[in-house]
């Protein structure tokens, strides 16, 4: 009696909710308003804080950066229109547009948004790693660029980057929202709540944010941006973005087509969409979009290795075995297969994911099911048949717990237990970066598209983040800090290829699958195409 009596209510307040929205939202025919819901929240507008996926999409609506990448994964020109590399590769000198202004502002005198120059540049850059902004991307030109000068305007339109030396992965580095150009006058009249007040040059315009409940950006009339025709960009009139936290809801707004695409599909709700081909189910052809991607995105299980922490010292995983063990435990295969419907690829290979030119299944050997291997490095480690193994913790998030609860029944079979424990993502957060979780869920999600960027997680010169592991090696930072230098790609390549290999078989991490975009769209939303980095592109998105 009481599961009918939930059921009703549950249905009651998913019609209830749908009105609500119905009444806030203009019909799509009376309006030109993208639509979208940001399950996981949005902590802050401001790019230096751009450090979740919901954030980076924010941010690339209201933001430029210098560079970024297209959906080739090449650099392209942005802000700046072209860039020189000196001889000894240690200063780029960017040339900027002079066309490109920030949005209307009240921080401007009499409203009016100016005209962005080299020296805005300047001022952003220098502020990601001002201490007293305490940006989390901070890190990102750690030992990189110059001590004394890094960041330097020449006038107007001309900016020049000075590094410590070679260093190919910068402009991907500089494409990242992190990298946002900000103005000044803006920053310094919101202050702290510059959070909440983006002021950018981006092709949308912030109106309205009423935290956990709607965000509301507008067309930006001015953007510098035209398609191929000359006609100014973005097509679209404005965004609207919800808030709500129940995946379930999403769905059900998506079904009323009050939203107008969702990314990812929940797992309670695969098998009604999808085969286990990772195909739309016949009953949806027509009806709904679905569109898949390469996404250069590493799903994976960290374990903590630092022998000073106390974790690590009490910890079965410090035990090199005990960490190869689990990775040949359980099946990825069959995990993608049943829990994931095809859509991602079990990662047996390395940290760095399909889709990057680096990557070579056949070069870097990973690991794959053998529970007869687990068992016989188990009784390496001491622990015959997992005597005497104590139990290990494994922390994740809610929606990854089907997951965890499947890896854990498999390795128990091997004679490994594991306890899953489901905690608040911010709490996971706050626990991987202070180093205080021995065995967790983690993803890695491409800033951009080099294998600099997933083996830098393990460079031992690397906090936490982005090395949540503490894993140190020399023999890995001798291959990736080479690697890091060389200007020929096959060459670097095989450093990259070298230098995964090393910590896969020292195995700080256990890697899970190498994703896939996955986004369901309505049939009326066009020119909308998902990426290998995942970042929400509207610049081109109309309706019919």
């Amino acid at each position: 009696m009481n599961v009918k009596n939930n059921y009703i209510r549950s249905l009651l307040f998913g019609f209830c909710l749908i009105q609500l929205v119905a009444c806030y939202n203009k019909e799509k025919s009376e309006s030109n308003i993208f639509h979208y819901n940001e399950f996981n929240g949005i902590s802050s507008l401001d790019p230096a804080f751009a450090k979740s996926q919901s954030t980076m999409w924010v941010a690339h609506q209201f933001y430029n950066t210098l560079v970024e990448i297209d959906s080739n994964l090449h650099i392209v020109a942005s802000i700046a229109k072209s860039w020189d590399i000196s001889e000894d590769r240690s200063v780029i000198t960017f040339h900027l547009r002079d066309d490109v202004f920030f949005h209307d502002d009240v921080a401007f005198t009499n409203g009016k948004g100016r005209k962005l120059t080299a020296y805005d540049v300047e001022y952003s850059l220098f502020r990601i790693i001002d201490q007293e902004t305490a940006s989390p991307g901070a890190w990102i030109f750690n030992r990189k660029v110059d001590s004394i000068q890094p960041f330097k305007a020449i006038d107007d339109t001309t900016f020049q980057l000075k590094l410590l030396g070679p260093y190919l992965p910068i402009l991907g580095i500089i494409s990242m929202q992190y990298c946002s150009i900000v103005p000044k006058e803006a920053v310094e009249k919101y202050g702290i709540n510059f959070r909440r007040h983006p002021v950018g040059t981006g092709p949308f315009k912030f109106i309205k944010w009423e935290e956990g409940q709607a965000l509301i950006m507008q067309k930006n009339p001015n953007y510098f941006e035209k398609d191929s025709t000359g006609k100014r960009l973005p097509y679209l009139d404005g965004v609207n973005i919800s808030f709500y936290d129940s995946k379930a809801t999403e769905f059900l707004l998506f079904r009323q087509k009050q939203l107008d695409f969702i990314n990812d599909i929940e797992a309670s709700f695969k098998d009604e969409i999808l085969t286990k081909q990772g195909t739309l189910r016949k009953d949806w052809k027509g009806k709904i979009v679905l569109q898949t991607n390469p996404y250069l995105n590493i799903e994976y299980l960290g374990i903590m290795v630092d022998s000073t922490n106390e974790l690590v010292k009490n910890s079965p995983l410090k035990n090199r075995k005990i960490r190869q063990a689990i990775n040949y435990g359980f099946d990825r295969r069959k995990m993608v297969l049943y829990l994931r419907n095809s859509l991602g690829t079990p990662a047996e290979s390395g940290f760095v994911p399909m889709g990057l030119p680096s990557f070579d299944a056949a070069a870097v050997k990973g690991y794959h099911y053998d529970p007869a291997k687990a068992k016989q490095l188990l009784s390496e480690a001491g622990f015959q048949d997992g005597k005497g193994l104590p139990e290990i913790k494994l922390l994740t998030i809610a929606i990854y717990a089907d997951m965890a609860n499947f890896i854990a029944k498999q390795l128990e079979e091997s004679g490994i237990k594991v306890q899953v424990e489901v905690v608040q993502k911010a709490l996971l957060l706050t626990m991987t970066s202070s180093s205080t979780a021995a065995f967790f869920r983690g993803s890695w999600i491409a800033d951009y598209p080099d294998a600099e960027n997933y083996l830098s997680v393990f460079y031992s010169k690397n906090p936490a983040p982005p090395n949540y592991t503490r894993y140190k090696s020399s023999a890995f930072d001798l291959a990736f800090e080479k690697a890091i230098t060389e200007d020929n790609d096959s060459v670097r390549y095989k450093l990259y290829q070298q230098a995964d290999q090393i910590m896969m078989n020292d195995a700080p991490v256990v890697p899970l699958w190498y994703d896939k975009v996955v986004r369901l769209v309505q049939p009326d939303v066009l020119n909308f195409t998902p990426n290998a980095v995942n970042l929400l592109e509207l610049r081109y998105a109309r309706f019919k």
